[in-house]
């Protein structure tokens, strides 16, 4: 289902992968000269079927490439070796929901500097798109 912006809700069985996922997933960024940037991330949680949010705990290069407008990617596999890939677009956030959100999952070992929203537009499953 398309939803404002050009999000989409996830369907069901992304949902039910996402609850059955290995503990980190990869997290890439561009920056603004199209150079990629991938990183492991632990601290992060599905948010109403539509949007992942990522907790900016230790971000270096992720922060400069999410300010300077990044797309960005969120690759994890499941616990039986399935591969997904949610692409969209992103947004930073230092209070609000999805801040919130992110306090209420990411260890209070961590800062939690704030929370990276990614808007999925795009999901696979391999090479097979989803809708």
């Amino acid at each position: 289902m398309l939803l404002d912006g050009g999000i989409i809700m996830l369907p069901r069985s992304v949902c039910e992968a996402w609850k059955n996922r290995e503990k980190a997933i990869v997290f890439t960024t561009v920056d603004d000269k199209g150079l990629p940037n991938s990183i492991y991330a632990t601290c992060t949680d599905l948010y109403e079927d539509s949007e992942v949010v990522v907790a900016n705990n230790y971000f270096d290069k992720t922060m400069r490439n999410i300010e300077a407008g990044t797309l960005a990617s969120v690759l994890f596999i499941t616990t039986d070796g399935t591969s997904y890939q949610l692409k969209g677009r992103v947004s930073y956030h230092t209070d609000g929901p999805y801040y919130d959100f992110m306090k209420a999952f990411n260890p209070t070992k961590h800062p939690g500097h704030g929370a990276v929203v990614l808007h999925v537009q795009e999901a696979y499953s391999g090479a097979k798109a989803l809708h």
